[in-house]
């Protein structure tokens, strides 16, 4: 397939960007160019979204280790040393090959980031991705953080699985500035950042979030594959205290007279996991471009 499904395609016209999103696609490919791989093998982070084949729930995940755990060993083709913490809603999933899977690396440092999506395939002692589409985004809505340090000694804890969020859950989401959220298709998937000032994503009850879909790069595969399969999986994280919130369940997108758009997620169950991530940040610089939630 294309690099737009007809999804994707619905949501460009009705949006009138179908001629920009064209040109954006250009950029997409199928193999990682040298400077994509070095770009992974500095990082220390990698999300990953997938829908599990047993029960079909989707969910975004962290992976995590020294720079230099995820590489490219060929041109269509990553290799990520270690997977998902055992508890993991993908740990499982993430070892059946040819599973559909999204990927995302994100800089906090250069506020870069890149996506490869793929299928899994057999390696030795961890995962494989190989390469349907790489391409990398701009930096709009990422907060900039100057400075990371691994933790070794850092270990998850228990996770903590409900099917609505408590309320300090929903005061946490209520204070990210940043998310990620995976979405399916019918051919693939994808995983993808979301970004704003706190306040920018909101939980309205338990079982509730909605925020507003800012203007982008006109590609809307997170939006086109939600028009053809509500499905999601959405990751919160703490970037001092390395605490991971993943929930899974449906979200669905209105189109305004005006042309703003808002996403509303409904809970299907949440997992929440202290000490997650062996990585703490320094304190953000938000990003210049970022609205402002109170409008």
């Amino acid at each position: 397939m294309g690099v737009y499904h007809a999804g994707s395609r619905a949501v460009q016209d009705r949006v009138g960007v179908r001629g920009r999103a064209d040109q954006v696609g250009r950029a997409v490919g199928e193999t990682l160019k040298p400077v994509a791989a070095a770009f992974l093998e500095l990082q220390p982070l990698l999300v990953v979204g997938a829908a599990d084949p047993v029960g079909g729930a989707v969910w975004a995940s962290p992976l995590t280790g020294e720079p230099g755990f995820v590489r490219a060993v060929t041109p269509r083709r990553i290799a990520v040393a270690d997977g998902p913490a055992a508890g993991d809603p993908l740990a499982g999933a993430l070892a059946v090959e040819g599973l559909r899977v999204g990927t995302i690396v994100l800089d906090p440092r250069t506020r870069r980031r890149m996506r490869l999506n793929g299928r899994t395939r057999p390696d030795r002692g961890g995962l494989a991705i190989e390469a349907d589409q790489v391409f990398s985004n701009c930096p709009k809505y990422l907060q900039k953080r100057g400075a990371y340090e691994r933790l070794p000694d850092r270990r998850p804890e228990r996770p903590r699985r409900g099917t609505e969020l408590t309320s300090q859950q929903r005061e946490f989401i209520d204070a990210a500035d940043t998310f990620f959220v995976a979405t399916v298709h019918e051919h693939g998937a994808d995983a993808s950042h979301r970004g704003g000032n706190p306040g920018f994503v909101r939980a309205t009850s338990p079982r509730e979030l909605v925020w507003r879909d800012y203007p982008g790069n006109t590609m809307f595969l997170t939006l086109g594959n939600l028009l053809g399969d509500p499905r999601a999986g959405l990751l919160f994280l703490d970037w001092t205290t390395g605490r991971a919130l993943q929930l899974t369940g449906e979200a669905r997108t209105e189109f305004g007279a005006d042309g703003e758009r808002r996403t509303s997620f409904t809970v299907r169950e949440a997992v929440d996991t202290p000490s997650a991530v062996p990585l703490r940040w320094s304190a953000p610089e938000y990003s210049p471009v970022n609205p402002d939630p109170a409008h």
